[in-house]
């Protein structure tokens, strides 16, 4: 590899630093930080990891872009501690940066990766010379507190401009699935990852135990990852099996199979253009480059043509390989995100990869295991590619970040072999358009595609998504003993059923 700076132009943009912070609660050094505290620390040991003076870098850094962190995420969601009115800027100020761009990026795993192509060719065009992305939860340590009665004050204030970029939830998640108590992603992926059971012919306990053969090499990663929330090695039985440790949560999901959201960790890159690297001397093997990222969005949940795969993920994976003139078995360390299995079965079918392989599928642990940092845990897995490929200078990483219910994806190339800069290094195809009109309201006969069972004290929440005479698909519920009794009867798919609406837009069914 030719690693001189002499082919490098100046508007080259190049990551420089990646930097993580994490805490557990108990552990020896357990401060209780805050979101923006544990962002911040992550962000200083960015600017550490660079190499450059870290005052130099803290004043050269024009852009911010935070990470909504989860309780800013939705309309209703609760910051029982309070927040900042101006996160980037909350951030910033910890490091010593005062940032003529704050940024709050929309909702959804796919932003720092999106983020990162977006910087990159704002660095390119020579409209900003340093960005940083930065983002934290404090989940962990939040439930904590609130569990013990104690109080904190996370509230701040921060002067300064925002572009406050709201929540990007438009299209995404049907109305009839929130009326019928399955827009939150635990039913909406159950929903996908049972449609792809189908298609594979498996029964539940046979696809618990793919899922198991899926993610027992994660929990080696992260029983290796300092930063990880869970650091035990399980096998794939152990993960299989349902007990009271490992409940079922929605089928065919047990509890280690889904993201773990009680984290506190951090996470933070940071972007220049090589003549700004230079400026900082910032050494020549700190610097990576971004050889492709690529941003595509699905139809909402319901109006896609298949409920078992996302194509707009496997061609947002397959168009960065192209930009990247790479193919899937060149790349020597990857990060599929794994909220759910089906996120990460998704690119291994369209690519041919085996759980088995041995370049593992995750940097980090995984969502399950290292944790599900909110928004921000493809940040992470960024910056373990870093680190990775400035050991292995020959190598290529791959990033595949998820958002909302197999909403969108983003997924980026990575190297220390450097790339000459275009604007299409950077790409966000068109939308996927709808396929499959939806019934707001269903009476009549239809036909089971997918379903899902919360099982809870009182009985719990089966709910199943129908095909009708017409084409139409239509969503319908039923809780308590007949959810119940209903989960004891076996698959539904495939099976003929006769829905009813109600009040509230909510539809009940019955099986013929």
């Amino acid at each position: 590899m030719n690693d001189s700076d002499d082919y490098i132009s100046d508007e080259t943009p190049v990551i420089i630093g990646a930097g993580q912070s994490s805490e557990r609660i108990g552990e020896a050094g357990y401060r209780q930080l805050s979101p923006m505290e544990l962002a911040a620390e992550a962000l200083r040991a960015a600017i550490s990891d660079s190499g450059a003076g870290p005052k130099d870098l803290a004043t050269a850094i024009d852009t911010v872009a935070a990470i909504r962190q989860f309780e800013i995420s939705t309309p209703g969601a609760e910051a029982p501690f309070g927040k900042s009115n101006n996160p980037p800027r909350s951030i910033a100020r910890r490091v010593g940066a005062d940032p003529d761009r704050a940024i709050l990026e929309v909702v959804g795993g796919q932003g720092p990766q999106d983020l990162v192509g977006e910087l990159a060719a704002e660095i390119a065009a020579g409209r900003s010379r340093c960005a940083a992305i930065v983002g934290a939860e404090a989940i962990s340590t939040m439930l904590d507190l609130r569990r013990r009665g104690v109080e904190a004050d996370w509230s701040e204030h921060c002067e300064g401009t925002l572009e406050d970029r709201g929540y990007g939830m438009s299209g995404m998640i049907d109305a009839t699935l929130i009326a019928n108590g399955m827009g939150r992603p635990i039913p909406g992926y159950a929903l996908f990852e049972n449609a792809r059971r189908a298609a594979f012919g498996l029964s539940p306990e046979d696809y618990r135990a793919a899922m198991g053969e899926l993610l027992a090499p994660f929990t080696d990663v992260a029983a290796n990852n300092p930063h990880a929330a869970m650091q035990e090695r399980m096998t794939a039985a152990q993960l299989a099996q349902v007990d009271e440790r490992n409940r079922l949560v929605a089928e065919p999901y047990a509890r280690f199979a889904i993201a773990r959201d009680q984290v506190n960790q951090g996470a933070a890159i940071i972007l220049t253009s090589a003549g700004t690297a230079r400026e900082l001397l910032v050494p020549r093997e700190r610097w990576i480059f971004v050889h492709a990222s690529v941003s595509a969005k699905e139809a909402s949940v319901l109006q896609r043509a298949d409920l078992s795969r996302s194509p707009a993920a496997i061609g947002a994976v397959r168009e960065a390989l192209a930009l990247a003139e790479r193919g899937i078995d060149e790349i020597g360390f990857m990060d599929l995100y794994s909220c759910f299995p089906i996120a990460v079965f998704n690119i291994m079918d369209a690519f041919g990869l085996k759980a088995s392989d041995p370049r593992r599928l995750t940097l980090t642990g995984g969502l399950p295991f290292f944790g599900g940092a909110g928004n921000n845990y493809s940040a992470h897995a960024i910056a373990e590619a870093v680190q990775r490929l400035r050991v292995n200078r020959d190598a290529f990483a791959l990033v595949g970040a998820n958002g909302g219910i197999m909403s969108k994806y983003a997924c980026g190339i990575y190297s220390a072999r450097p790339a000459g800069w275009s604007a299409d290094r950077v790409r966000r195809p068109p939308e996927v358009q709808p396929s499959v009109a939806i019934a707001e309201i269903a009476n009549g006969p239809g036909m089971v595609e997918s379903y899902t069972y919360m099982p809870e004290r009182n009985g719990g929440t089966y709910g199943i998504v129908a095909r009708l005479a017409d084409g139409r698909r239509a969503v319908a519920m039923e809780d308590g003993a007949r959810a119940a009794g209903l989960a004891a009867l076996g698959e539904p798919i495939g099976r003929d059923v006769l829905l009813s609406s109600g009040e509230r837009g909510r539809n009940s069914f019955t099986f013929n």
